[in-house]
């Protein structure tokens, strides 16, 4: 079982909660951070000490106070973290729900397991610890099919970029100029029209309007 894990939680309660569960699994060597820069800045000590954390359990959102932070997300800390020692196994422990979002910490972030606060999630956060020590990603059977689902869809980059203008509120017909500007193609209106109508009919949604929503509430956008 893991050796020294570091928990990044700005909750006193929630952060409690996580160190109930790693004593449970008899890990004893932990330490707990309520700031990202603080976080970094132990997993620098341990590494310069020679005595590395084997885990990270980290929430991605952390509010602001009148504390000034460098590094002001979670995101940001698991990025910085993986650049100090590559072989840190990562767990998220938010309550994010977006299955785009949640696909992202995976395929961007290179996380090894998401568990996310609801009810039951110390169960779930034991179960992820073992998972991950045993160096397999864990996500939850319900979370799995929401992301398989996201997957299913293939949004492209160029796909990503019509809507994020779209949701921004550039008019369909001003976004050819928008594309040009940037050197991206196709950018005449026909393909722009064609490229959105596919889309809307592969997601089933009837209006840009909704294809907005609809991505916005999976975290695709």
């Amino acid at each position: 079982m893991f050796k020294k894990v570091l928990i990044a939680e700005d909750y006193e309660i929630t952060n409690l909660s996580v160190q109930r569960v790693l004593q449970e699994l008899n890990i004893h060597n932990v330490d707990h951070v309520y700031y990202c820069d603080d976080a970094l800045a132990k997993i620098k000590k341990g590494i310069r000490e020679k005595e590395p954390y084997d885990l990270l359990i980290t929430d991605i959102y952390f509010e602001e106070d009148h504390y000034t932070q460098q590094i002001k997300d979670g995101k940001e800390l698991i990025i910085q973290a993986k650049l100090e020692d590559p072989t840190l196994k990562i767990i998220v422990f938010s309550g994010e729900n977006r299955s785009g979002a949640i696909d992202s910490l995976f395929s961007d972030y290179y996380i090894d397991g998401f568990v996310r606060k609801a009810r039951y999630d110390g169960k779930e956060l034991n179960l992820a610890i073992n998972s991950v020590y045993q160096n397999r990603q864990h996500l939850s059977t319900e979370l799995q099919q929401s992301v398989k689902k996201i997957n299913a869809y293939e949004l492209s980059n160029y796909d990503t970029d019509l809507i994020k203008l779209l949701a921004k509120g550039v008019l369909q017909k001003d976004i050819p100029e928008y594309l040009k500007n940037k050197n991206i193609k196709p950018n005449s209106l026909s393909s722009i029209e064609k490229r959105l109508s596919h889309i809307k009919m592969s997601l089933d949604v009837n209006s840009n309007e909704h294809l907005i929503a609809f991505c916005k509430d999976l975290g695709l956008i």
